[in-house]
């Protein structure tokens, strides 16, 4: 560790995790029906305190505004009622789910007649480290409890008051269904020294999930003694082969980029093939143009843009592997579907990549090769997401390939332990 954290924020969130470790041996006991009660009396409890919460937001928002915060980063940290009520549906679509914990993965009897499974198990303590994103400290509490863990929360202070009223209605509900509040913790005190003390808390905390951007989960990643699944910052290309339906292609890239631009699945940079680039590029670009996005263009795509009347400048070398978060866009022309996944493999991060093509084989060289997460054929990039993917509310999106990769949900919440039985079998 480059830097010495304060003991007495070591000491506390120590102390924090040692009561959710209580905490979570009693919600590892508990049945698929008990924990989906608890978790439809949560979303009745969110809902009940929306009032409160939309304040404590209007709280964050206008802190944000006074310090500079961007529009992006604001609509990341917004939440109205409809928000709101989309947080507390989704701990009911968690609820409807199938529980892992319990499930066999595999097992068999052996000659000598020893009976072997494999049984999803609970993690045991979570730590979330995330940042302006209220949604996730409900999504995160609910997936956890789900699948039979505590949770440390450790929110970006930007949304500070909003987690606060969040985990506050969780956890008023928790005492009152007799359950022990210490399954939903938020650290609120102890600032940095609070995360650098949760990614450090190895014995104590089983796993540390980052979310945010790419300075925060390589911080957590280069830091953290605890076990990291490392999420995704997401750099996803639109690649419009020379076999594509244009109008497809067209919907595809708009949807991509301007139906959310400010999260990780959302499209940063736009590939066209030199042979479609004339009867392609006026159209999209004039449609992205219309929307709002500003693009970054190689030189040969200046043409277009202009023909277009888009805000355009010039792309560096940096612009193409960036992760814009908003109405932004780079574009260049390729000659074939190599120099595309060239590409992608230079500038993009594993997220999520998309080819638009009609052409069988194009299409299956590029989910072959194409290194990421998620690859998709003639659909917009913004279907990665756990919801999308009927997993109900996803606590991140993994772009490493240990253990979890792509949208996470239940049962990447879970381990595995081997249940043997004999019968007074030695060796």
């Amino acid at each position: 560790m480059s830097q010495t954290i304060d003991p007495a924020v070591v000491e506390q969130v120590t102390a924090l995790a040692e009561k959710a470790r209580v905490a979570s041996r009693r919600l590892a006991l508990m049945s698929r029906a008990e924990k989906d009660a608890v978790l439809l009396r949560l979303a009745d409890a969110v809902d009940a305190a929306t009032p409160s919460i939309v304040a404590a937001n209007a709280e964050d928002i206008e802190r944000g505004r006074a310090g500079g915060m961007s529009e992006s980063l604001q609509d990341r940290l917004r939440l109205d009622e409809a928000r709101v009520s989309a947080v507390a549906q989704a701990l009911r679509d968690v609820a409807a789910l199938p529980d892992p914990v319990g499930e066999i993965v595999r097992g068999s009897t052996l000659a000598n007649g020893l009976q072997i499974r494999q049984v999803r198990v609970p993690m045991g303590v979570i730590g979330m480290i995330y940042e302006a994103r209220p949604n996730v400290t409900v999504d995160a509490a609910g997936l956890c409890l789900k699948s039979g863990n505590a949770v440390l929360l450790r929110g970006g202070s930007a949304a500070a008051s909003s987690n606060h009223a969040l985990v506050q209605a969780m956890r008023d509900s928790l005492a009152a269904q007799g359950l022990p509040v210490e399954a939903i913790t938020l650290l609120e005190e102890g600032g940095r020294d609070a995360a650098r003390a949760l990614m450090t808390a190895r014995g104590h905390v089983d796993l540390v999930i980052p979310r945010g951007g790419a300075d925060l989960i390589q911080t957590v990643v280069r830091e953290s003694t605890v076990p990291v699944i490392e999420t995704g910052v997401g750099v996803c290309h639109v690649y419009v082969d020379r076999a594509a339906d244009l109008d497809k292609a067209r919907a595809i890239t708009l949807n991509a980029k301007t139906h959310r631009p400010s999260v990780c699945n959302a499209a940063e940079s736009l590939l066209v093939h030199r042979d479609v680039a004339a009867d392609f590029l006026p159209k999209a670009l004039t449609d992205l143009a219309g929307a709002g996005v500003r693009l970054h263009v190689a030189p040969e795509v200046t043409e277009y843009a202009e023909a277009a009347g888009a805000a355009y400048d010039l792309a560096s070398e940096t612009d193409f592997g960036t992760e814009w978060h908003g109405l932004e866009m780079s574009v260049a022309v390729v000659d074939d579907v190599d120099e595309a996944m060239d590409r992608i493999r230079r500038y993009g991060t594993g997220h999520t990549e998309a080819i638009v093509t009609d052409d069988r084989a194009a299409a299956r060289r590029f989910t072959a090769e194409v290194d990421a997460a998620a690859v998709m054929v003639n659909a917009s990039t913004r279907f990665t997401d756990g919801g999308e993917f009927g997993f109900g509310a996803e606590i991140g999106i993994s772009t490493q390939k240990l253990h979890a990769r792509g949208p996470m949900a239940l049962p990447e919440l879970t381990t595995t332990k081997w249940v043997v039985e004999g019968d007074g079998h030695t060796r």
